[in-house]
């Protein structure tokens, strides 16, 4: 039997203190305690309530509701005019979206944006997540029987084809379009993060592993002009960033190679690779195989820049240890992993000096950079 520990002891005291309904009730009407209380009260309701809210939002953007009112403030009436929907149930919506932070209510009975969803707004790559999300419920809508199955037997897993495919290489392009996209919605949002705490300006050429449409790589490209630049990715997403590449002017700075960095060597002659939102997609086999991969292309004093969230750092428990590990568990892939482990895995593979750089939102991807010794 297991010693509990002073600490196990105090914590267990304090557990049945705060679920006994006397006590409660106390600190509920004393009003030394009433305050804390009450904010308690509101955490736990929004833990109970959390899927309406995601829902009201999802149904905003769904509708499109976030850049209607922003061009123009409108009644519940004239809402329901423009979206076809009965006045009754859109002031359901309207009034919910108010008390979330969403809307504000404007003069004249008319709805505009909240703080929340101009923020919102303003962030395309969060709002295709959203959209994305009716995918993400769908499969935890029995969160027991996700747990009792075998990982990655869902929707997700089979919209991310590339993970669960035996010659992802092989994929066409009607089974990478959606992904391809999303992905390139959230690119410009993690290129600030990077850009801020990272500069490119002393490389002579990057290449992006899983680099997608190239959004990643159109953002470096211009604030490092002197780059030269090399995507790999499937045949099919390959495909898609040389015309974005042609589009923004970069056709003679930058390439894309197609193939699968699970079967297929990577191009050589960069001196910088970068893995943007690549490593926590996989388990650790594929992982190990990719960052040797990755160090057998690199020059010797070659870098790789790591950009995804990162478990274990202040404020992210949330994100890391509950939104991601559920979600790449229902997509059947992948995990989050913390620095230490992740500079375990670096310095495994044959690299040195992993540095982890503070970036201003670590909730949308932290950056890590390691050298080849």
């Amino acid at each position: 039997m297991v010693s509990l520990s002073l600490r196990d002891r105090l914590l267990g005291w304090r557990d049945s203190i705060l679920s006994n309904p006397r006590f409660q009730r106390f600190a509920a009407v004393f009003p030394l305690m009433r305050p804390v209380a009450r904010r308690r009260a509101v955490a736990m309701f929004d833990l109970v309530a959390g899927f309406v809210y995601s829902q009201i939002l999802l149904a905003c953007v769904q509708l499109r509701l976030f850049d209607i009112v922003a061009e123009r403030p409108a009644t519940a009436e004239d809402l329901a005019v423009r979206l076809g929907l009965p006045v009754d149930s859109l002031r359901v919506l309207l009034d919910g979206a108010v008390a979330l932070r969403l809307l504000q209510m404007r003069s004249g009975q008319r709805y505009g944006l909240g703080q929340l969803g101009a923020e919102l707004r303003g962030n395309p790559g969060v709002l295709a997540l959203v959209a994305h999300h009716a995918m993400l419920y769908r499969d935890l809508a029995d969160p027991v029987a996700l747990l009792r199955a075998p990982r990655g037997g869902g929707e997700l897993a089979a919209y991310w084809a590339y993970v669960r495919g035996e010659r992802p290489g092989e994929l066409p392009a009607d089974a990478i379009a959606s992904y391809t996209a999303l992905m390139a919605a959230s690119q410009p949002m993690i290129a600030r993060e990077v850009l801020h705490v990272y500069s490119f300006r002393d490389h002579r050429c990057l290449l992006d592993v899983g680099g997608g449409d190239g959004s990643f790589l159109s953002a470096v490209a211009a604030q490092a002009p002197q780059l030269r630049c090399m995507l790999f990715d499937l045949p099919a997403v390959a495909e898609k960033a040389a015309a974005r590449f042609e589009a923004n002017g970069l056709k003679g700075r930058a390439t894309a190679v197609g193939g699968s960095f699970t079967t297929d060597p990577l191009p050589e002659g960069a001196d910088i690779v970068s893995l943007v939102r690549v490593i926590h997609d996989h388990d650790d086999e594929v992982v190990e195989a990719l960052l040797r991969a990755v160090h057998k292309a690199l020059p010797d004093n070659g870098k790789l820049l790591i950009a995804e969230p990162i478990a274990g750092l202040p404020g992210t428990a949330a994100i890391s240890d509950a939104y991601f590990a559920f979600y790449l568990y229902a997509m059947g892939s992948g995990k989050a992993r913390s620095f230490p482990r992740l500079q375990a895995m670096l310095e495994n593979a044959g690299f040195s000096q992993v540095t982890l750089h503070p970036v201003p939102m670590p909730l949308v991807a932290s950056v890590i950079t390691a050298s080849k010794r």
